[in-house]
């Protein structure tokens, strides 16, 4: 299976050049770290920036500096600071070509639910709902199932939404799925991890691409 810095690094293939890309909190936020020499991609945090650099090295970290997340990140040149007000005006208009979100579930239409747990508190919704319902793609970053080992990919989710049919891929610890109109499509699959291991985990929809193949990092 893939771990978290795996994931991460599978969904920076999908980076194109010119994108502005945001991430979202958690594993999303790893894609930073691998970002393709040569490409070029700028990374927008809701928070307030526009050329967001990599995680710093231990030692080297600015408290200036923090992602949506409150990490600590670094910059690169050109980077720009603004309100959070001028920072959401960009993804309402449609400017962010990418976002990567966790998710506690994705649903086989493409609805996702990961800002809420009924009866927990939660300071409140984040940026979430403006990014799934603005963004150009969405594709989710997370474990395949809980720590109960039950599917968090369902046919409908279970806990308060974020966004209704928005989220286009998924990548987890087992593999890759597209979301078509046949519910998720897996098209790679993590090393060591067998289709039909897949299958026995998968709740909702699931069909198997013809051109299946190992995940390559």
């Amino acid at each position: 299976m893939l771990n978290k810095e795996q994931i991460a690094k599978r969904i920076a293939q999908e980076l194109q050049d010119g994108f502005y890309v945001n991430l979202g909190i958690g594993i999303p936020t790893l894609v930073a770290n691998y970002i393709p020499d040569g490409l070029d991609v700028v990374l927008q945090s809701e928070n307030g920036l526009l050329g967001m650099g990599p995680f710093p090295f231990e030692g080297e970290e600015d408290p200036d500096l923090i992602n949506a997340g409150k990490q600590t990140i670094t910059t690169i040149p050109g980077s720009a600071f603004f309100d959070s007000a001028m920072s959401f005006g960009m993804i309402r208009a449609g400017k962010v070509h990418l976002t990567v979100l966790g998710a506690m579930e994705v649903a086989d239409n493409g609805d996702i639910a990961n800002w809420k747990i009924p009866g927990k508190m939660v300071k409140g919704m984040g940026g979430a709902m403006d990014l799934v319902a603005a963004a150009q793609n969405i594709i989710v970053a997370m474990q395949h199932t809980n720590p109960k080992g039950e599917s968090k990919l369902l046919s409908k989710c279970t806990l308060p939404l974020t966004g209704v049919g928005c989220v286009k891929k998924v990548v987890t610890d087992l593999g890759v799925f597209n979301i078509t109109e046949n519910g998720f499509e897996c098209i790679e699959y993590a090393p060591g991890v067998t289709i039909n291991e897949i299958i026995a985990k998968t709740a909702g929809r699931l069909t198997i691409a013809p051109t299946v193949k190992e995940i390559v990092l």
